[in-house]
């Protein structure tokens, strides 16, 4: 057992995209306002690396997409990381180590290491109440607690004996409750009173691949349309080229502002946003942004997921909600034609119906107060409790 004075904590993290960065990065402020003298080590990117994280390996070296070609020609790599991860940590036996998000990788990894008597904490409840159930008993196998970020996934996992503690989700107190469009707009040099339209193709390169092109060309359309919308992309920033690259192979790389990260203010200076489904469509939600949802995968991995899934949404508000709130446009319904008529359709709304746009807005604003909680100081409250037995 601790002692509950102790100062020093020696944590390993395993951080595997853009968004387990973040919410990593937040969960370290967490930790180090417990254990001044906090360590902590792993898989991580920038937001880690900014609270004093060692970075054995950057995040980018885990992010796959999909079932198809992508994961099987990265298998070896990204299965070598995760064999030299675990024998360095067995070795030097840290105090916890946290899974953030990216379960294909952290599951298997917190069993060796729950099994060798380290403690596991996994931070970001793999969506088993929406498809892939089967992870449940891996879960119940591999963590010794569940760091839940949506109110009713605790008593969901209790069902199948697994300790869970609601913390919240960190970007809701990230996100202000009443974003301010004119100072987002004027910081990213827009225009005050055009329509902006916000795209968010993914953070992985496979993502880039499947989605990019369908946006950007949908982006065409809705320029032709209305050709006073300026368009704003946020890029994670080791895909900055391959974006500029799908731009350029559409011909709007003179009609796109591609912006490298600063998805918040990219998302406050909107009128709508095209998002790829994943973590970007509940920044969106928090910032009360009306939205078209989008995702594609390859062929095979489009079959896996159908079969797998339990729940008519894909998108986060959808799901949060229990209600095509906002439109989805998967896979081969993910044409250029139905993603701009989408767009265009919010545009004219907020014109022509801005009480369809204020109820969007007040949906977005009650979910926003829903996940608004103290998710660093309630973490680190249930990471203590599991070393304290």
């Amino acid at each position: 057992m601790r002692p509950a004075n102790h100062s020093t904590l020696n944590a390993a993290l395993v951080a595997g995209e853009t968004s387990g960065d973040l919410l990593a990065g937040l969960l370290l402020d967490g930790l180090r306002s417990r254990w001044p003298e906090l360590h902590s080590a792993g898989i991580g990117g920038q937001q880690m690396v900014q609270r004093g994280f060692q970075a054995w390996w950057g995040y980018d070296k885990l992010s796959v997409h999909g079932f198809g070609w992508d994961v099987i020609r990265r298998y070896p790599e990204i299965m070598g990381i995760r064999a030299q991860l675990k024998k360095r940590l067995l070795l030097e036996r840290p105090d916890v180590f946290i899974g953030v998000d990216a379960p294909d990788f952290n599951l298997d990894l917190e069993a060796a290491l729950k099994h060798s008597g380290i403690k596991t904490v996994h931070f970001v409840c793999p969506s088993v109440w929406a498809w892939r159930p089967e992870r449940l008993e891996k879960i119940k196998r591999s963590v010794d607690v569940m760091l839940c970020i949506f109110p009713f996934e605790p008593a969901f996992l209790a069902q199948h004996g697994i300790a869970a503690t609601y913390v919240g989700h960190p970007l809701a107190n990230v996100v202000p409750m009443q974003p301010d469009r004119a100072a987002a707009r004027l910081q990213l040099g827009l225009p005050a009173n055009c329509p902006v339209v916000a795209i968010f193709p993914g953070s992985r390169l496979s993502e880039i691949k499947h989605i990019a092109l369908r946006c950007f060309r949908a982006a065409a359309l809705i320029h032709q349309a209305k050709s006073a919308t300026k368009f704003i992309v946020s890029a994670v920033p080791f895909l900055q080229s391959h974006i500029m690259a799908a731009a350029v192979a559409c011909n709007m790389q003179e009609k796109l502002l591609i912006v490298n990260g600063q998805s918040h203010p990219a998302l406050a200076a909107c009128d709508v946003a095209l998002v790829a489904s994943g973590t970007a469509t509940l920044e969106a939600a928090l910032f009360k942004r009306p939205m078209v949802i989008t995702y594609a995968v390859s062929a095979l991995s489009w079959q896996i997921m159908r079969r797998k899934q339990l729940q008519p949404w894909v998108g986060l508000p959808n799901i949060l909600c229990q209600q095509f709130v906002v439109p989805e446009f998967l896979q081969d319904a993910a044409t250029p034609p139905a993603l701009a008529n989408a767009v265009l359709t919010w545009l004219e709304d907020s014109v022509h119906q801005p009480a369809k746009i204020m109820q969007i807005e007040q949906r977005f604003a009650a979910l926003h107060r829903e996940l608004q909680q103290d998710t660093p100081h309630l973490a680190t409250h249930a990471i203590e409790n599991i070393l304290s037995l």
